[in-house]
């Protein structure tokens, strides 16, 4: 491909080489989404097809270009991690119609990314182009059973077209190519669901080829041929020109004025939850599967998978499946790979924990806890827990179990009493047994749970009347005021540090547009536009119902806002954060309006405009109200124009004080006036916005109501200095949570093997020698192939963010883990699929800039900020029931 594409010239009929060319390539699907998704289940995609192309097609298959053509716009994290993947380019198809019009005028449309403001460049700098069409072919040259664009007719007939199709064609060519750079331009054949008859397509493709090039006879400077974007790439880099350079993202998309492409941040919030909770269990039964190693596949409970739960997940990236913009019946499917998935995991899991702690049980997976239901812990007086920790580094998690009695005991993996209380609703009229429970990193622990008597249920507690004196929830850390008379959060304190900070929170809903003499554009799946910039009180009274639950692990609010809507104010011991567990749904639209759910917050912070996103989990940008860095914005929705999509987080600051709320989904983000921030936590809506999905986002749900959806906000208040400690390691153990597996009975355990003594029995296990320091992750544990694993380490704070854990740390892998001896050891370059030093990348050269210059490989290694390093280790296990691990 890249002879044919630099090698290209042949002689004019001037004596001279023709100076322009232009390349026709098919359109394609795009590989993930950037805006929905977390940086994580997109890395291990992008992996798992790299590793597919290179296993079944060879070595030359490896892409060297990166194909984003559909997505609603285009993140930086996404592109560093192209950029580190080794990738030459990346083009997009969507850019926001204000930045391309006046990057055409500038002819910037293709330029150097610097996609990470904390690696060395060139690392993470990729040269990005901006397609001329999207990925359609130029107007009247869509040859395709869904066209009707007249085909080339070169025959002798009175119908023959040639002269003005090839004339048109060089119209369009000349003026493409005076918003480029060089003498060679792109051009994408073909769309949605094009070529199920390619023979239309290449026939007239051919004719249009051959007749442009005769053309060149008569002085034409145009020559045409079939051609990659890699060949276009090849032929930009022998140009040998310096290129503007983009160093923040393309957020958020707009396709023309009041129409910007902001809902799907949030579409479909119960479907977003489970894609994330899914990528959890898959890093969970990946690390297992490593820990345990064969057995794990082939054990008692028979074989184990994690292929079928990886496809899924991999599957669900798709820009119209995690983004929530695609049709239901297709969501329905989406969830129901995503649950098989599950089940083959979990057969693995249960090999391998049974390997592990050198026992066999019968293993229960309550999947709907969510909703306080497990059959087993409701129905047996004794049973077994068992947590496991994906982590690098110990946690304590809260249980939370649905029971059907008084009073419980349990015991940790020491045999030591541990306190335990069982709360009254969880949510009514389910009781709930509450308890602290810690895990090593790596590793679980096991727990026995006993019904000390059967009792009856705890009643739910009596609703105080309202009281002249603030209500407050508080533990050692956190205080919550609440307004006496409104019932609304009012301040929180981090007894800490001797802050307060006035925080007033509450939920709204944005009247959905259906179109008006502005615009007639309307609210759907991809699209946010709200009738009004002004949100309605979901509550319709001032006073929002309370009632208040402590005891000694928790203290909750119960707020209810509406008969729809409603929340609980947590602290837990020892929490340095409130916990705000919203449910919402079915949403009313019995009045004929869409609406979209936001949770506000409005503090007294001075913002100045500003607040922060994640960028897929991982990156913080700063966000700027009616502001774009890289062109004079021209605003036509003031709420659905300032809305960017939050993976993680969102914060607000000033110079002294940082308020941060964590979501344990994608959703839709923005701080509308100065102090505040918003999420917009569910929407159901009436009308299709005409993007694609062909009918409106209503979400019926299982019997057909409407769509109950509950979820968590995490809330931390702290010194600007050192909110990054905090926000970086909670957001992690929120998208790494640990795992709970069940077995009935007290406990008793056997030999996993035959002939194996009780003492075998391991009730507590740790893959890690030690803990890993606080501000690495340990992003990839999992299966490569014979005796082989993938290993990813990564940095997980940015340059200058933290004044401790922003330093650069070292790592020995050698004797990091207890489960296995690794033998040999190779670094990779992130795909897992070539080794570092055989990535040779294109070297561009950006209008400002540094070189860069990198390490070299070795069991000890160091991260720098925001760094990841990926290793391919060659391993020995252990027999079963060495006691390997045991903690």
């Amino acid at each position: 491909c890249r002879v044919r594409a630099w090698d290209w010239g042949v002689p004019g009929g001037g004596g001279h080489e023709y100076r322009g060319r232009l390349e026709l390539v098919g359109g394609g699907w795009c590989m993930s989404d950037e805006a929905a998704a977390h940086y994580s289940p997109a890395l291990e995609q992008l992996a798992l097809g790299r590793r597919f192309l290179r296993q079944e097609l060879g070595g030359c298959a490896t892409p060297r270009v990166a194909w984003q053509i559909d997505p609603f716009g285009h993140s930086r994290q996404l592109a560093a991690i192209f950029a580190q993947m080794g990738y030459d380019g990346l083009f997009v198809g969507r850019v926001d119609h204000q930045d391309k019009g006046t990057r055409e005028e500038l002819r910037e449309l293709e330029m150097i990314w610097r996609a990470s403001g904390s690696l060395d460049p060139p690392s993470a700098d990729i040269f990005t182009g901006i397609l001329p069409n999207v990925y359609n072919p130029p107007s009247g040259f869509c040859w395709d059973q869904l066209c009707s664009d007249p085909p080339v007719v070169d025959e002798d007939s009175e119908e023959n077209n040639v002269d003005n199709i090839v004339s048109s064609f060089l119209h369009i060519a000349l003026s493409q190519a005076e918003r480029y750079r060089t003498n060679h331009i792109i051009m994408t054949m073909g769309s949605d669901f094009h070529y199920e008859n390619a023979n239309l397509w290449f026939k007239n493709m051919d004719k249009l080829i051959t007749h442009v090039n005769a053309r060149q006879a008569n002085g034409s400077r145009v020559h045409v041929l079939y051609s990659t974007p890699s060949c276009y790439l090849w032929e930009l880099h022998q140009a040998n020109l310096s290129w503007s350079l983009k160093t923040d993202d393309f957020f958020p998309y707009s396709d023309g004025p009041h129409q910007f492409w902001t809902g799907y941040f949030t579409s479909r919030p119960a479907f977003k939850r489970y894609e994330r909770l899914s990528n959890n269990f898959l890093q969970i039964c990946s690390q297992l599967e490593a820990l345990a190693g064969p057995v794990a596949r082939e054990g008692p409970y028979g074989p184990g998978d994690s292929s079928v739960l990886r496809e899924a997940v991999a599957v669900a990236q798709h820009h119209d499946a995690v983004s929530g913009t695609e049709k239901q019946h297709v969501a329905d499917d989406y969830a129901r790979q995503l649950a098989e998935g599950w089940e083959s995991c979990q057969v693995l899991v249960a090999n391998a924990l049974a390997s592990l702690g050198g026992r066999k049980e019968n293993f229960v997976f309550c999947n709907a806890l969510n909703i306080s239901v497990c059959p087993l812990t409701e129905t047996t007086s004794r049973f077994t827990l068992i947590l496991y920790n994906p982590l690098g580094r110990p946690v304590s998690w809260p249980i939370r179990l649905p029971v059907n009695g008084a009073s419980y005991a349990v015991t940790d993996p020491q045999g030591q009493p541990v306190l335990s209380e069982v709360s009254p609703g969880c949510p009514p009229p389910h009781p709930g047994l509450l308890f602290q429970a810690s895990a090593p990193p790596l590793g679980f622990s096991t727990f026995k749970v006993s019904r000390l008597s059967r009792g009856d249920p705890p009643a739910p507690p009596a609703r105080p009347p309202l009281s002249s004196e603030p209500q407050e929830i508080r533990n050692e850390h956190v205080r919550v005021l609440f307004d006496p008379l409104t019932g609304h959060l009012k301040e929180i304190q981090n007894l800490d540090k001797s802050i307060s900070l006035p925080v007033f929170q509450s939920f709204y809903w944005y009247n959905a547009s259906v179109g008006n003499d502005e615009s007639l554009q309307t609210s759907g799946a991809y699209i946010f536009r709200p009738n009004s910039s002004q949100p309605i009180p979901v509550s319709s009274s001032k006073r929002v119902p309370t009632y208040l639950v402590k005891n000694a692990l928790v203290q909750e609010v119960h707020q209810n806002f509406s008969s729809w809507c409603s929340q609980v104010v947590r602290l837990r011991v020892g929490q340095p954060y409130v916990e705000l567990e919203w449910t919402v749904g079915p949403i009313p639209v019995e009045d004929g309006w869409g609406k979209e759910i936001i949770s506000r917050f409005e503090t007294t912070l001075q913002t100045d405009g500003r607040f922060y996103t994640d960028s897929n989990g991982r990156q913080v940008l700063e966000r700027r109200r009616d502001y774009r860095p890289t062109w004079n914005l021209s605003q036509t929705e003031p709420v659905a124009g300032n809305y960017y999509p939050v993976n993680s987080r969102i914060f607000i600051k000033d110079k002294k004080f940082q308020l941060t709320v964590l979501t344990d989904r994608s959703q839709g983000g923005s701080s509308i006036f100065d102090g505040s921030l918003e999420l917009m936590v569910h929407r159901r809506l009436l009308y299709d916005d005409n993007r694609g999905v062909g009918e409106p986002l209503v979400e019926l749900g299982a019997n057909r109501q409407g769509l109950v959806v509950r979820g968590r906000h995490l809330v931390l208040l702290d010194t600007v200095e050192s909110s990054a400690e905090r926000h970086r390691l909670l957001a992690q153990e929120l998208f790494m949570a640990p795992y709970v597996v069940l077995a009935p009975g007290g406990g008793s355990s056997y030999g996993f093997c035959p002939g194996d003594s009780p003492q075998t029995f391991s009730p507590q296990f740790s893959g890690l020698r030690q803990e890993l320091p606080p501000n690495v992750h340990l992003l990839t544990l999992a299966p490569w192939g014979a005796g082989t694993l993938l290993l990813r380490l990564e940095h997980q704070f940015e340059r200058g963010e933290s004044a401790n854990s922003s330093q650069p740390v070292t790592i020995d892998l050698l004797t990091l883990f207890s489960a296995f001896a690794i033998t040999s050891l190779q670094e990779m370059s992130l795909g897992g699929d070539l080794p570092l030093d055989a990535v040779s990348r294109l070297v561009w050269t950006p209008a400002t800039g540094t070189p860069w210059g990198g390490g070299g490989p070795g069991s000890r290694v160091t991260l720098q900020p925001m760094e990841i390093r990926t290793f391919l280790a060659t391993v020995q296990y252990q027999e079963p029931g060495a006691g390997v691990g045991g903690a």
